[in-house]
């Protein structure tokens, strides 16, 4: 099959080297100042997928996502420099979806947060499978600018499936998995390790060549979930 070249160039996810880090790709500010200053374009990529490894939940890393969270609900202007031929709808309010979450969310902590609980929608899914495919078709809608999906099986091809599906919805996804994950190949644009302490570290970064200049990220524990869901109350998070 033929395809022309400049259509493989205008896909974001094509890694194109050294001329990647020159680019000022779309984003979403993470209102972290440090890891805003050390990522391309000034924040969490969109249109992408970023992965999130964790040594253990509740180590913060849900508090390192709010701030660019309640800017998708509210339609906060995402970056100044994004692409020209943006649309103006990028910048009017969408949905957050969590998928798959093992805890309970609370919804009086996300509000606490800055998010519009009238654009939250939180997805209980029956299988890895089915949590894979509600992650899928919802950043594909377009009417969601978010999805954070907590993926512990989540393969390559998977990763993959919702990477396309970030491009196409312009959406950021962020895939939370265990800490092993971190040791295999990964398709996602941007990968961070969450350990004790607790802190944060970028270890993958596309349009970064190294991660040494890449800062560590102290993090603060941020109450959204409480104990464990049984099976018998699956869906009753709110």
């Amino acid at each position: 099959m033929n395809v022309a070249l400049d259509r493989v160039l205008a896909r974001t996810d094509v890694w194109r080297g050294r001329q990647a880090a020159t680019q000022a790709p779309s984003v979403l500010p993470s209102g972290c100042a440090v890891l805003d200053r050390a990522l391309p374009g000034g924040g969490w990529p969109l249109g992408a997928v970023t992965e999130l490894c964790l040594a253990q939940d509740g180590l913060g890393e849900l508090s390192l996502l709010m701030p660019a969270l309640a800017r998708v609900t509210h339609g906060t202007p995402i970056d100044p420099r994004a692409a020209p031929h943006a649309s103006a709808d990028r910048h009017a309010p969408r949905f957050v979806v969590f998928v798959a979450s093992p805890y309970p969310l609370y919804a009086p902590a996300l509000a606490n947060a800055g998010l519009d609980l009238a654009r939250v929608l939180c997805v209980d899914a029956k299988s890895v499978e089915h949590a894979a495919w509600a992650a899928e078709q919802s950043l594909r809608s377009g009417a969601c600018g978010a999805v954070v999906y907590w993926a512990p099986r989540s393969d390559d091809r998977v990763l993959r499936r919702l990477q396309l599906a970030a491009e196409s919805g312009t959406a950021w996804c962020a895939v939370l998995r265990p800490l092993a994950a971190a040791s295999s190949p990964s398709p996602a644009a941007l990968r961070v390790r969450i350990e004790a302490g607790p802190r944060a570290q970028v270890f993958k970064c596309r349009g970064v060549t190294s991660s040494a200049f890449l800062p560590e990220i102290p993090l603060t524990a941020h109450v959204v979930a409480c104990a464990p869901v049984p099976p018998a109350a699956a869906g009753r998070a709110w």
